[in-house]
Order: structure tokens, then sequence, then C-alpha cells
């Protein structure tokens, strides 16, 4: 973005009453290598390049987007939003002053090793690998499918506070899916470690281990039976575990939905909503992280951002809106899929923070429950907290020992009843990325927690 381009758009905001005036300027090359069944099915790779303008009048935001980077367009742009908006009595002699551009990597830039150049060959060998990996474990395995995706992004982001960032941003993301039958079911089942970073990220997983797990995982669920639902205690497994509290507390921890009245926990900062033993935090900085960014979609630096700290609300997750309209500081969390979305407050890595009890002690208070050892998929309202998940590997709690093996069980309830309910934390911590979607679109995000105990939960069975 030309400086002198970026001035002509914040005059015409100005110009238009605007109080804030930003420019988002995005160009992301994505690559994904896919095979199935020891076949390459996927194959791609593109750049997409656009412009994001955004006016606030107050905490109204208007916003639109092009890819036609010409002065006349952009300035065109800001018009076509601002229709009928005039400017404020003596605002339109003040000048602007953009600061000397500054320019930030989210990675390790001496260890990285450019997807961009270093082409598809490179993740050839790790798909091969877990594919003849998964397949080794069990006749049973029917299907094996495998990718490694990388995406690559050039962000400037420019205020009419004279703000001039630009941001280097790489993820890759590998994943395994493995599919069991019997002959007469189909079970399913994946893992996707993801990081901050380039090729050089391959190194630090095993196609091996990862495509094993995944059979092993699949084909003992394959051969269980079904559980038998009802309130009872669960122990939850550690990692993705915390896409629950992602879920059915995160989202109503943004400003995005309290600034709406849309979340239980509106109104509610300095108040316990759980136990002495719980700790949750939103931690932006965590270095080589998958859901990590030294600086957010607004250009402010993250932060670590303690949400729940011995079981009281602290604060929320917020952006430029949301801190104004609820009344918090901001915290470095607006985001945004890409130039096409306004940025709203979201989470970054988020996660149940560990305690001090052990797996085979929670494991121990339990008489009859379920142990959640991996959870999968489900959906919430974050409106009420209402959450549905399923859990992908489950066992028997029975006499405080993990006994045979079920599957078909989901996890029912309210995030803002069951954060009571937890009433130990273990200190085996893990984190697991992922992809959420919400109001500016869909980001990469990493949950996690340790193992945790939850005193009573509805698990629905078949």
């Amino acid at each position: 973005m030309n400086p002198s381009v970026a001035v002509k758009i914040f005059e015409a905001g100005r110009n238009a009453g605007a109080d804030f005036v930003e420019i988002f300027e995005e160009e992301t090359r994505s690559s994904v290598l896919g095979i199935k069944d020891r076949h390459i099915e996927t194959a791609t790779a593109g750049t997409e390049y656009g412009i994001g303008i955004r006016l606030l009048y107050g905490t109204e935001v208007l916003y639109g987007f092009t890819s036609d980077d010409s002065e006349d367009a952009l300035v065109k742009l800001v018009q076509t939003l601002a229709f009928g908006r005039i400017a404020k009595a003596g605002a339109l002699n003040a000048p602007f002053e953009l600061r000397p551009e500054k320019r930030v990597s989210d990675f390790n830039m001496a260890a990285f090793k450019d997807p961009r150049l270093l082409g598809q060959a490179v993740k050839q060998d790790f798909l091969f690998r877990a594919d003849k990996a998964a397949r080794s474990v069990s006749d049973k395995v029917a299907q094996v499918g495998s990718t490694v995706t990388d995406v690559c992004s050039s962000i400037t982001i420019m205020n009419s506070e004279g703000l001039n960032l630009v941001l280097d941003r790489s993820r890759v993301r590998v994943n395994v899916t493995v599919t069991a039958s019997d002959g007469s079911e189909r079970l399913t089942t994946h893992e996707a470690p993801g990081a901050l970073g380039g090729y050089e990220l391959l190194a630090n997983y095993s196609p091996e281990k990862i495509a094993t797990e995944c059979a092993e995982r699949v084909v003992r669920m394959l051969d269980a039976g079904y559980i038998a639902g009802g309130q009872m205690p669960v122990v939850m497994g550690n990692g993705f575990g915390g896409v629950i509290f992602h879920e059915a507390c995160g989202h109503p921890l943004e400003t995005e939905s309290v600034r709406r009245n849309a979340s239980p926990f509106c109104g509610k900062i300095g108040e316990a909503i759980g136990q002495p033993c719980l700790t949750a935090i939103d931690d932006g900085t965590m270095d080589g992280v998958w859901g990590s960014l030294k600086y957010d979609d607004e250009g402010m630096p993250t932060q670590r951002t303690t949400l729940i700290e011995n079981g009281i609300l602290k604060t929320y997750m917020s952006d430029r809106v949301g801190a104004a309209e609820v009344g918090i500081a901001r915290t470095g969390s607006a985001r945004r899929e890409s130039y096409k979305y306004a940025p709203v407050s979201r989470m970054r890595n988020t996660f149940i923070a560990p305690g001090k009890d052990t797996l085979d002690s929670m494991i121990a208070s339990v008489d009859n429950g379920l142990y959640a050892a991996r959870m999968a998929g489900g959906s919430v309202n974050p409106a009420t907290g209402e959450f549905n998940f399923a859990v992908d590997e489950g066992y028997v709690i029975r006499n405080g020992r993990i006994c045979e093996p079920v599957r078909g069980a989901t996890l029912i309830g309210k995030g803002h009843e069951i954060m009571p309910r937890i009433s130990m934390v273990g200190s085996d911590f893990e984190q697991a990325a992922g992809i959420c979607g919400a109001s500016s679109g869909h980001i990469p995000v990493t949950v996690g927690q340790p193992s945790i105990k939850v005193d009573q939960i509805l698990v629905g069975g078949r």
C-alpha cells in the first residue's frame, strides 16, 4: 500500500465524518497436497489478494473490500460505504501522518523453510509414510487419507491513527484420517496437528506415530459397545478435550457476544463462575503455537489474557469495538479470516491451565462414569452456552478403574453450568490445533487442557 494512497483513503473517510479509518491489505498463498488410498487425490495451490476498508462511527462499523488496488477504486469504496454522511465541524484541516513501516514475522525466520519456494514434492514422503503405518495396524483399516496444508500471508494494516504495520504469517498443518470397517460398520477418526512456520515443522511430526495412533484408536472403538446414557461424572482427557471449553465458554467470553448481551457471563466480572481449581487463559504470544500471532488483525500486540483465575471471572477477550462498548481494555484479540471480513474479538490459544491432580486420582474418585479420552466435534449456542459434543474415544469407569471401551457417547450441557462442576484439574497439559468459525470467518485457533473431572454431566448414549 502506497502511503500517499493510504492518506487519500483516510481523507475520504474523514470527509464522510468517520471517527476512525482502517486499511487491511492481504496477499495469501495457500497450498494443499493430499492422498487417499495410496493415490494423490488433491494437489492445489492458489493466491488471493484484496483490500478491506473499515470505517468506525463511534462503535458503528461500516466495512467493504475489493481486489482493485487503484486509488480511485479505494476512495470510491469509502464514499460508497459512507454514502450520505458528512464531515464533522473542524475535522477537515487536521493532517494525517503515518509512522514508518514496521515489519514483523509471527514465526522464526532463522529456521523458516518457505513453502512457496520448496513446492509440493517435499510433502509426498510424509503422506505415504502415514498411509503405510496406518495400514500395518490391522486388516480392519479400510481407508487412509492424509494431507499437508500450508498458508503464507503478507498483511499490511494502516489506520488513521498512524499505524503502518506489515505482518508475515505462515502456518503448516497435517491431517491423517483413518477409517476402519468390520464388514457391517465403518468408523472414522483423525489427527491434525499444526503450528506456526514453514516446512521445517514437518520434522516435528512423525507420520508413523500420528497414523498408528489413529488406526489403533479407530479399530479399538469399532469393536466397542455402546454406553448407557444418563447423568454421571466424566473425566475428560487432555488436549482436544479443551474444545468444550472453547465452544461453550470461550465464545461467550468474547466481547462480540457480551456487547450484544448474548452471553451467560454478561456483567459477571469479579464473580465466581467455577471452583478454585479452575484457571482459564487465552494467550496469543505462545511461540510457534498454531493459534498465536504477534499482532492481532487490528495491529495491536497480542497478550496473555487470564479469563478465569481460581474460579473468578477476570475479563473478556476484546477488540477495539467490543472493548469500547463493554468498557474494558483491549486484549489484542481482534481476528478475521481474510480481507473479506471486518475483525471482531476471537480466541487465539484458549485453554484450562494445569492443576495439581493426576489422571489416576480422578479415575479412582469415580464409582460409575465415563472417561472421555478424546473429544470429537459438536455444536454450541453461544448465547445460552448449550453444547452437544461427541466423544471420539470413551471408556466406562467402574469402581475407580478404566474398563471397557464404549462408543456413541455425547456430552450435553451448558457451559456456565458445567464450569462450577469441574472439581479436579490435572497436570498433564496438552494443546491441539483447530479451526474456529464465527462472524469474522474461519481462523486458526488452539484448544487445550489437562485432564479434568466434571462431577456431573448428561451423557447421551444409544
